[in-house]
């Protein structure tokens, strides 16, 4: 311990040797304080980097699409906000434009920014601009459907049963109808009874909402199209198929194999895993019903319209066959538009796949 002790005072002499006398004093009072505080005050802690979570807002100007003149500016959105969000403060702002006929763009003459987009996602800055257009009056998805599926339902029904008020009733009394008649009315009922159930129970339908034009067009044309099928295959003088039974029992088969592929696609469809922004490619289960989707993309419009070619075969009527031929178009060019979709989302299910005719189409 001696011989230690004289080490240290040799070591504080050849450090303070050449200062005064007063300083090193000075000096060995100040190491001998600092070195009493750090020992009591125990051993050093690492000090801890505190993360100060600062939330993002951003400022969104609204303009008219037409005039480029401000209607107003949104301020404080958080960058969780959604499109939905900001057409409700929106429509706080300016009381007289609902958030379900407020459509929002990035860019004038752009697509529609769809209400579950994050601002997030399009903002370029802290600053964002929007381009808005009133959209009309508008109606709910479910509305739509139950009012197009509803109206034939009850408009063919009413032709059936009141067939002697609507045509001469001495002709519709003296002329029996033909089995296939009645074959009609149940295959017609099933038909849209399944499809309003659907739109009821299975169907995850989307929360936006429809103009109130494509109501009235859409009612226009299922309401139309059923009253002149309806007319035709009720009439007293109506002529049952060429083929006599053998068509009418074939057809009638398929056209029930349709309807239940439909349904069991729907429900496919419908599961959590196939809708929403997570959604995954439909894919078939241990239902042969499904194994269509091995080979198209959108089974549920192919078994829709092998529906109404059958109802058109057994009944063998021209009203029904021009309906099946616009109905067939119009699903084609949705089926071709969902094709695309699923093509960028899902390339490697897809790409072997036809749209909605197996090989063909």
């Amino acid at each position: 311990m001696f011989k230690r002790h004289k080490s240290l005072e040799r070591k504080r002499e050849f450090l303070f040797q050449g200062l005064p006398q007063s300083t090193m004093k000075n000096n060995t009072r100040n190491f001998h304080s600092l070195s009493q505080l750090v020992l009591s005050a125990g051993p050093l802690k690492a000090t801890r980097t505190l993360k100060l979570s600062k939330t993002t807002h951003f400022e969104i100007e609204i303009l008219d699409a037409h005039t480029r003149k401000q209607i107003c500016v949104v301020d404080k959105v958080p960058q969780t906000s959604t499109i939905h969000d900001v057409k409700q403060k929106f429509h706080k702002a300016c009381p007289k434009w609902y958030p379900s006929r407020v459509g929002l763009q990035l860019e004038y003459g752009g697509p529609f920014l769809k209400d579950y987009v994050t601002i997030q996602s399009v903002a370029a800055s802290s600053i964002i601009t929007l381009y808005f257009t009133d959209l009309g009056r508008q109606v709910s998805w479910t509305t739509v459907f139950l009012a197009e599926y509803s109206g034939p339902l009850l408009i063919y029904i009413l032709f059936y049963l009141r067939s002697s008020y609507i045509y001469d009733a001495k002709e519709s009394s003296r002329r029996p109808r033909h089995p296939v008649v009645h074959l009609a009315c149940f295959c017609h009922c099933i038909h849209y009874i399944r499809h309003l159930l659907e739109t009821l129970f299975v169907h995850k339908v989307s929360s936006g909402h429809s103009p109130t034009k494509n109501l009235i067009k859409g009612c226009a044309f299922y309401w139309g199209f059923t009253s002149w099928i309806a007319y035709y295959i009720n009439h007293p003088r109506y002529t049952p198929p060429s083929f006599g039974n053998r068509q009418i029992i074939v057809s009638a088969i398929n056209f029930l194999i349709c309807e239940a592929g439909n349904h069991f696609i729907n429900t496919v469809l419908a599961h959590p895993n196939h809708t929403g922004s997570n959604a995954c490619f439909p894919s078939p289960n241990y239902n042969p019903f499904t194994w269509l989707f091995f080979l198209v993309s959108c089974p549920n419009y192919t078994y829709e319209i092998g529906s109404w070619i059958s109802f058109t075969v057994m009944t063998q009527t021209l009203p029904v066959g021009i309906f099946t031929i616009l109905m067939s178009i119009q699903m084609t060019l949705w089926a071709q538009k969902k094709h695309k979709i699923y093509q960028k989302k899902f390339n490697s299910c897809v790409h072997r796949k036809s749209a909605i005719i197996p090989f063909i189409l």
